[in-house]
């Protein structure tokens, strides 16, 4: 059925375009919320690649290929409104729990999780973060994040190594938690 809509639409057929945003935007927002880390700039970057998808949609070669080049617009459209957004000096933290991504029958233990994922995920600069979210988020193998992003295999590797690596560095010695190694020495 989404491949004889996207024929439709790479027509000219509006509603049938409609039809497949429809569908594709909450994804596609969730990822890009969890990449700019901003509710506004995510919907602002989701209808940029969803304006980007119905402009250039006849350069899409495979119907079947949907999905993945809608990510890759979504993708470079977070990149874009995050460069944008470094030429203005602005510091706004804004961390909220996604139900959709609640796991755990105890909510305090996700609210937790969230909490410091959103705090982890600001620390990172866009590349990591972008690895980080199309990996762990989408479940995406690093070849297919490497395609994405147009970047090389060892890049997106790297990137998601370093980003984890950041990340790790809170949980071994955080705000909340003693450095281990220098109590041991002290005993």
């Amino acid at each position: 059925m989404q491949r004889a809509l996207v024929e439709r639409a790479r027509d000219g057929d509006i509603e049938a375009f409609s039809q497949l945003a429809k569908v594709s935007f909450p994804k596609l927002d969730s990822v890009a919320n969890l990449i700019l880390r901003d509710p506004d700039r995510a919907q602002d970057a989701v209808q940029e690649a969803l304006f980007r998808a119905w402009r250039d949609l006849r350069a899409l070669r495979d119907p079947d290929a949907w999905d993945a080049w809608l990510r890759r617009l979504t993708v470079t459209a977070c990149y874009d409104v995050a460069r944008k957004e470094r030429r203005m000096t602005r510091l706004e933290v804004q961390v909220e729990p996604d139900p959709a991504l609640a796991r755990s029958p105890d909510p305090t233990t996700d609210v937790g999780d969230r909490d410091w994922l959103g705090r982890e995920l600001i620390r990172l600069d866009i590349d990591q973060r972008a690895v980080i979210v199309l990996h762990y988020y989408l479940d995406l193998p690093i070849r297919e994040v490497a395609q994405i992003l147009d970047i090389p295999y060892g890049t997106a590797a790297s990137r998601l190594h370093r980003g984890l690596e950041v990340m790790r560095s809170s949980i071994d010695i955080g705000p909340d938690r003693p450095d281990i190694s220098a109590t041991e020495r002290a005993t």
